[in-house]
């Protein structure tokens, strides 16, 4: 995939203003549309949009192709006529910062009214809608929808804690609980048809103003998800659907005892023999969704650092290799040039460069990175190339104001002697660095844009809760000092261009 130079904002939709509590594919999502094209911006990166479990992460979820019905905005329900204004009456959570549990219980209340009123009566053309929608997306959505009920009916219990029939998926057993639970199992698949139905009129919309989505698929699932659940014969797991190897990264400067992330890893000898078609179905999916997808932990297609379940560290892990090439070699046969972004931050081997270079995925750059380690610092801006995306730090990183009232004296006189700054002007100075650097891609994240510290920040990786919350309030975007935005993006060479 070859990039165009171009600029674009890192927010996902959860981030959003609104009146309950998170930010929805709603009316906010459509004017941050408008605010990105209004200051010649071309890209969207959100983070994984799927329904999130423990610790609201996106990157744990219950589903590899379900939506989080959490997105859903109950505004467009009204409108449907799957609401009523006197539902939403009295239902408005605080601005700020999202509070998962009170999201939940207000939203599941509203959701399964407006799934009950879909059924009873919703119009003629949606209910086709509706049908299509569970025909086409068959492949994933009964098992999802069963999951999720089977889940709320154990209450919160993981699959493999279930009875044993339906860890094992009998068919006699899962005929029952179809039948038991079949009006929840119809309320989950409508809030897929819902999600997916709001989600597609947004990113036309975006498209129809320029603006690209950049979509973001984590390597790993979550072992309590339909997609473990739905396909145990794909992952290393025991006798009793145990995993007998987790995912995490070996001991590093940052942690003598490495990372232990718990997700089951892919058999992928058992991938390559049903032709990968798990990963196609995924790729496809998301693809349709997005127009460019960033692949997260990308080094674990080459080799993964598998720990046996039973440790508590990291530290007992050893690299086993994965089938990474095939993959996207399969990939590219079955779907073209596929519009990859490698995630290839931490210890990348030449082995990993190299399979990211023969399939010419461009790589990250992350400016908060750069400093501190001399002169060839690949992340420093005169080390940069043209095929990759620069950021000023990711969803993962402080923001760039925090990040900078932590740094030390020192530190702080390397960027500033190197940038040649006063350092009054932090975040905006590594914007206009990134902004003026050779990398195709620049994204930024928002919080930079609304010069926000450390408070803002997205995620602290290593820490299980108070992450994923941030969002911005109504009325931030209208700051005229963020017009500046605009007028850099253009003096960088990268407003859209027609015909470009």
């Amino acid at each position: 995939m070859r990039l165009q130079r171009a600029s674009g904002i890192l927010l996902h939709p959860t981030s959003l203003p609104g009146r309950y509590g998170i930010g929805s594919l709603g009316e906010e999502a459509y004017r941050f549309i408008d605010f990105l094209a209004d200051n010649q911006q071309s890209v969207w990166q959100i983070l994984p949009l799927g329904p999130t479990g423990f610790g609201d992460s996106p990157y744990s979820s219950f589903s590899a192709f379900a939506g989080n019905p959490l997105l859903i905005s109950l505004e467009r329900l009204v409108e449907e006529g799957d609401l009523t204004p006197e539902d939403l009456k009295d239902a408005d959570l605080p601005e700020g910062f999202t509070q998962f549990g009170r999201v939940h219980e207000l939203k599941g209340r509203l959701l399964e009214k407006a799934a009950t009123a879909f059924y009873r009566q919703g119009k003629p053309e949606r209910r086709d809608a509706f049908d299509h929608f569970c025909q086409m997306q068959g492949y994933w959505l009964h098992d999802y929808a069963l999951f999720m009920a089977l889940r709320d009916h154990f209450k919160g219990a993981a699959w493999n804690r279930w009875p044993q029939a339906l860890r094992n998926r009998e068919p006699g057993a899962l005929d029952t609980w179809n039948r038991d639970l079949a009006e929840p199992i119809r309320h989950r698949k409508y809030h897929q048809f819902v999600f997916f139905e709001q989600w597609f009129a947004l990113k036309e919309y975006a498209s129809g103003k320029g603006i690209k989505i950049l979509g973001d698929i984590p390597i790993f699932v979550a072992f309590d998800s339909a997609d473990v659940w739905a396909n145990t014969s794909l992952f290393y797991l025991d006798a009793g659907q145990n995993p007998t190897l987790v995912a995490g990264v070996p001991p590093d400067y940052f942690s003598a005892t490495g990372q232990r992330w718990g997700n089951p890893l892919y058999d992928w000898e058992r991938m390559r023999q049903q032709g990968f078609s798990w990963w196609l179905a995924r790729f496809r999916w998301t693809l349709e969704q997005t127009d460019m997808v960033r692949v997260d932990h990308f080094r674990g297609f080459e080799s993964y650092w598998a720990i046996p379940a039973e440790e508590k560290t990291a530290i007992h892990g050893q690299w086993q290799p994965a089938a990474g090439r095939e993959l996207f070699q399969t990939l590219r046969a079955q779907l073209g040039e596929i519009p990859i972004i490698a995630e290839d931050l931490g210890v990348i081997t030449p082995e990993v460069e190299s399979l990211r270079d023969d399939f010419d995925f461009p790589g990250m750059k992350i400016l908060q990175f750069a400093f501190g380690s001399g002169p060839d610092n690949p992340y420093l801006p005169h080390n940069l190339v043209h095929h990759s995306v620069v950021y000023t730090g990711t969803h993962d990183n402080n923001t760039t104001l925090g990040w900078w009232q932590e740094l030390s004296a020192n530190d702080r006189s390397a960027v500033k002697t190197y940038l040649g700054i006063s350092g009054r002007n932090m975040p905006w100075d590594l914007m206009r660095t990134a902004l003026a650097s050779v990398a195709d891609l620049c994204i930024l994240p928002l919080q930079d844009i609304l010069s926000l510290d450390a408070q803002a920040r997205m995620n602290t990786p290593g820490v299980p809760r108070g992450n994923w919350a941030w969002r911005f309030l109504p009325g931030d975007l209208n700051d005229p000092r963020l017009e500046l935005l605009g007028e850099m993006t253009t003096r960088y060479g990268r407003a859209p261009q027609p015909g470009r």
